[in-house]
């Protein structure tokens, strides 16, 4: 019980401090910033803005992935259909509240992943921080797959890399497009070649 209190409180910690910096992001811009100054916006101290997230980049592209446990991770991904599983993690995202995509039904784009994902997109050293991210998360995420239906090491590199910067690649066409479609269609989308090495699994 404590450990779970421990965590909810971690978990509002982080989302406090990443709304007040995208707050003084949009406001200044994100090289005006600094640390201190998000941390006094956030009322916390400097230090836990870096025990939290380490950069200013990692205020933008840090996500629950990041601290998940193996565990967690082993149960979320269906090693016989990952792109279904990278499917329902998006959909979930952008089903929670205040969390939809920026023009849809009229709703205010500051609390969209439009406002945040954005950043990735327009400044060099955040997109180097999503790409180091995301190679991280394929790292763990190959060794799941190796051996896993006869899949080599060597397929299961290239393919956990194709999972993670395939689904980045139409992040960035959703960002493009202008955030005007839900960012799982996009992903379902692009993803459709992998379907010939995992085809949909029935009822899921």
């Amino acid at each position: 019980m404590a450990s779970d209190l421990r965590e909810r409180r971690r978990v509002k910690a982080r989302r406090t401090i990443q709304e007040r910096a995208l707050d003084l992001f949009d406001e200044r811009g994100f090289d005006a910033v600094t640390i201190e100054e998000i941390a006094a916006a956030a009322a916390v101290s400097p230090s836990s803005v870096y025990r939290y997230f380490g950069t200013k980049e990692g205020l933008l592209v840090a996500d629950e992935f990041d601290s998940m446990s193996q565990e967690a991770l082993e149960e979320i991904l269906d090693l016989d259909d990952p792109v279904g599983s990278l499917l329902r993690i998006v959909r979930a995202y952008e089903m929670t509240p205040d969390e939809t995509p920026e023009p849809a039904a009229g709703r205010s784009p500051e609390r969209s992943p439009w406002r945040r994902v954005r950043y990735f997109f327009q400044e060099p050293s955040v997109r180097m921080a999503a790409c180091a991210a995301l190679d991280r998360a394929s790292q763990r995420i190959a060794p799941m797959m190796a051996g896993h239906g006869g899949m080599t090491e060597t397929q299961a590199r290239v393919t956990s890399n194709a999972l993670a910067f395939g689904y980045f690649a139409a992040l960035e066409q959703w960002y493009l497009d202008g955030g005007v479609r839900p960012i799982a269609d996009y992903v379902e989308e692009g993803m459709a070649p992998l379907r010939r090495i995992w085809p949909p699994v029935e009822g899921r």
